[in-house]
């Protein structure tokens, strides 16, 4: 199984917090803010300084205005809501202790330890994994660039192929034979769904709605497609939840979809694709070497037999 990195980390506007970082927060969260404060960041908003602008300083080093704003899209909804003259001096008192901590476990030298250094590598490298993957792949996630893919793959062109079908969940196929045969003599299929079925839908006759191919287990879908209108399957369909009785009620095409009902629909194939085409063209410039668990070389695999001779 290939391995590709997770991508939602790279972006999503909010991202995993620490304890510690909840901590800072909610310790920062009860400062007042004094209307001086409130001020100043107003203004500094209103005259949209760059990133790099030095906003505050623990013993020599310097917090920058993109640390904040980096901050704030971790904040938690509600939060990112508040105005941001309100939310600017709590991100500021937590960035600041936040590096006065710091500051002090490098102090005790904590930095130094095998275990800590290796955690600090491990997420330095997750940090410039991700940006790696954000470098390339959002240029292609502009709207522009979604609305040419959607209109070279999907306008115009119709849905996917959908059925309407219920069915009837039991534990054995002995039992869904006896209820395709109940079936065959006139046997109403909502009641004895209601009645017999285990899934949850049982109280809706086992009534499924449409669903298209993807969005049911293989077995359960082929089933379904191959039934035509109103018919019940012949024999039972054994899938990981049991055996199942399947009626398809209706077939039908989905309407063709707009750009915006596709849009996060492409937007997520466009990040796999991409990420995709980054691991395979970064494994092949690499020399990768595998070894097994105790760190010795495997063995090379056998060639195939060759066939004996034909016996004449």
């Amino acid at each position: 199984m290939t391995f590709y990195p997770t991508v939602s980390r790279c972006f999503s506007s909010t991202r995993s917090r620490t304890l510690l970082a909840a901590a800072l927060l909610a310790g920062s969260a009860g400062l007042s803010v004094t209307a001086a404060q409130a001020d100043d960041a107003a203004s500094a908003q209103k005259a949209a300084p760059p990133p790099s602008t030095v906003v505050g300083r623990v013993n020599g080093a310097d917090i920058h205005l993109g640390d904040l704003e980096d901050a704030a899209r971790n904040l938690p909804e509600q939060m990112r809501q508040a105005p941001p003259q309100v939310i600017y001096p709590i991100l500021l008192n937590q960035m600041l202790q936040r590096e006065a901590l710091v500051q002090a476990a490098r102090k005790e030298g904590l930095d130094k330890k095998p275990d800590v250094a290796a955690d600090m590598k491990r997420a330095a490298n997750q940090t410039l994994q991700n940006d790696y993957i954000r470098e390339h792949v959002a240029p292609l996630l502009t709207d522009e660039a979604l609305r040419k893919k959607f209109d070279k793959e999907l306008a115009g062109k119709p849905g996917e192929e959908e059925v309407h079908a219920r069915h009837i969940l039991v534990p054995t196929e002995d039992e869904a034979k006896r209820i395709i045969a109940e079936l065959k003599a006139g046997g109403d299929f909502a009641k004895i769904a209601k009645e017999r079925s285990k899934d949850p839908g049982a109280a809706n006759g086992g009534d499924l709605g449409f669903f298209k191919q993807a969005d049911m287990v293989p077995e359960f879908s082929k089933a379904a497609f191959a039934l035509k209108d109103n018919q019940v399957s012949p024999t039972p369909v054994h899938t990981q939840f049991g055996w199942h009785v399947i009626q398809t009620l209706e077939h039908r095409r989905a309407p063709a979809q707009t750009f915006e009902q596709a849009r996060d629909q492409l937007r997520q194939q466009v990040i796999q694709d991409g990420v995709k085409e980054l691991v395979v063209n970064a494994m092949k410039g690499a020399k990768v070497e595998r070894f097994n668990p105790d760190g010795s070389v495997p063995k090379p695999e056998a060639a195939p037999a060759a066939p004996a001779p034909a016996k004449h």
